[in-house]
């Protein structure tokens, strides 16, 4: 499930609310261990997304580099590169 959690700070652009959010889901995916909570637990499992959301913002907006930021284009490609590489595609 964790694999689907990218890196989102220093990005041109930022990281966009719904990146933020896909991240957190998966987290709270995977430490619940649940893709789907039962009807009982949604609002926990909602509640849980935007929290860890809303912690993923401000930590993003909070960090500081010096680093110059990456391209999204560019990593992406690195990261076909890779997977060509691992799975001989």
């Amino acid at each position: 499930m964790c694999r689907n959690i990218r890196q989102l700070h220093n990005f041109e652009p930022p990281a966009t609310n719904d990146e933020i959010t896909a991240a957190a889901l998966q987290y709270v995916r995977k430490v619940s261990g649940s893709t789907r909570p039962s009807q009982r637990n949604q609002e926990a499992f909602d509640l849980a997304v935007r929290e860890v959301a809303h912690a993923t913002r401000h930590l993003l907006e909070e960090l500081v580099t010096t680093a110059p930021p990456k391209d999204r284009e560019v990593e992406a490609e690195k990261a076909r590169a890779r997977a060509a590489l691992r799975y001989g595609t």
